[in-house]
């Protein structure tokens, strides 16, 4: 017999198009199975009509998950989406069927054995929304570009290093009369293809950079090497709220940039990272680290001292984590990076401000004035890192604590802090005969 009073406990297996919803008790009877199409306006009649104020419902996360939850959310008590990977663990079955999924989220719900995931806000899921249109757009770009070169590897084409640059694409537009009628035909439509998703692209940086200028987080994440404004959003739009994370390694661990561990007795083994998590935001911070071989920072050193005993792919992952790490830390102090390279790091900061505003700062003399050589041959100042950071309108750096003084000592980068601090006057280089 159906109970009049006390909470009830609501199961749904969403789909694409239809739902399946299971109602349990207190006691765990299962009190009412049914289905329904996927709509609006059927899911507020489902709630209106089948739903209770007390009634706490769950569902695992799937595309059109947070959309179910606010129609859901107003009409009971509690809205839990929960990580289908763990729900899997958890509760594994040789059956199953809708009505079986559904009963079990209703059950584990019941028990409190469900892991919910955490609900993103309005901003966080836009900017989750445009990234990974930008990163579909990217991937189909490259597929695009690896078609055409393999139509040209079919006929034994020695192609120039970069073929999609100005002098690449010169060279192409060359030899496409030469090339029989079918390979100009599949290379003209891939072009066309390739020029639609480039202007949609462009229609996509715009927002993309008004949303990083406003938001300071961004800015922030910047200032660290190897990272611009794409790898900053796509790094935020999957942390989100970088409060939920307690601890930096937590933060990597979302991003699934931590080792696998299998541990049993006294044996543990360490495999490969876990993978979990967003796969762009992983790869971003990826091909950031790639970048950081030559810099002259902790970062790089910490890069090049891994490298002497890991491989090579091996190091890259695992100064891709200690990016992650490094923003968990900046987000959560509000401070940008303390080891940045000044110049590399005001041109990236210029070149977002400009997309997003328009602003030009224009620094030096005024116009029709001839400058003062500073030195024979002129020359050009490097400004320190704490005036860009004031001219761009961030947070300054704090004073190094005596434990980061140490550890700076240790890479042997104490020279390459305090560079930063001041200004300095180096050669302008000169062209080399070759150049002119």
């Amino acid at each position: 017999m159906q109970p009049t009073c006390g909470p009830r406990f609501v199961g749904l297996d969403v789909h694409k198009r239809q739902i399946t919803a299971c109602l349990v008790d207190q006691e765990g009877r299962k009190l009412q199975t049914c289905g329904l199409v996927l709509t609006r306006a059927n899911l507020e009649r489902f709630a209106q009509q089948r739903l209770r104020p007390t009634d706490q419902v769950a569902l695992e996360a799937t595309t059109n998950c947070w959309a179910v939850a606010d129609v859901l959310r107003p009409h009971v008590a509690a809205v839990v989406v929960s990580n289908p990977l763990v729900t899997k663990a958890i509760a594994q079955s040789k059956v199953k069927t809708d009505k079986v999924d559904a009963h079990v989220l209703a059950q584990l719900l019941r028990c409190d054995f469900l892991a919910a995931v955490w609900h993103p806000d309005p901003a966080t899921q836009q900017m989750r929304e445009l990234t990974g249109r930008r990163s579909a757009l990217v991937q189909e770009r490259t597929a695009l570009r690896n078609r055409i070169h393999s139509v040209l590897a079919a006929r034994l084409v020695e192609t120039p290093e970069s073929l999609f640059g100005r002098q690449g694409q010169q060279w192409l537009s060359q030899q496409l009369p030469t090339l029989d009628a079918q390979a100009q035909l599949l290379i003209a439509s891939d072009q066309r293809l390739l020029a639609a998703i480039d202007q949609e692209l462009d229609q996509l940086q715009r927002p993309l950079a008004e949303r990083g200028w406003q938001d300071e987080r961004v800015r922030l994440l910047m200032t660290l090497p190897g990272v611009d404004v794409t790898v900053a959003e796509a790094v935020l739009a999957a942390l989100g709220d970088i409060q939920r994370f307690p601890t930096p390694e937590q933060a990597a661990a979302y991003l699934g940039l931590v080792p696998s561990t299998r541990q049993s007795a006294d044996k543990c083994y360490h495999g490969p990272i876990t993978k979990r998590g967003n796969n762009q935001a992983r790869w971003m911070l990826i091909q950031a680290a790639q970048q950081l071989g030559k810099n002259p920072g902790p970062l790089g050193h910490f890069f090049r001292r891994l490298k002497q005993r890991k491989n090579h792919n091996q190091a890259v992952v695992a100064t891709a984590r200690k990016l992650a790490m490094i923003a968990w830390h900046m987000l959560h102090h509000n401070e940008p990076y303390r080891y940045a390279l000044p110049t590399p790091t005001q041109a990236k900061l210029a070149t977002l401000r400009v997309r997003a505003t328009g602003e030009l700062r224009r620094g030096g003399v005024s116009k029709g004035t001839r400058p003062t050589a500073k030195l024979p041959g002129g020359s050009r100042t490097i400004k320190s890192l704490d005036r860009v950071y004031a001219e761009e309108g961030l947070p300054v750096r704090p004073p190094l604590a005596p434990g980061e003084q140490r550890a700076v000592a240790a890479a042997e980068c104490t020279s390459f802090v305090s560079e930063l601090a001041h200004e300095r006057l180096v050669p302008r280089k000169k062209k080399s005969t070759s150049a002119q």
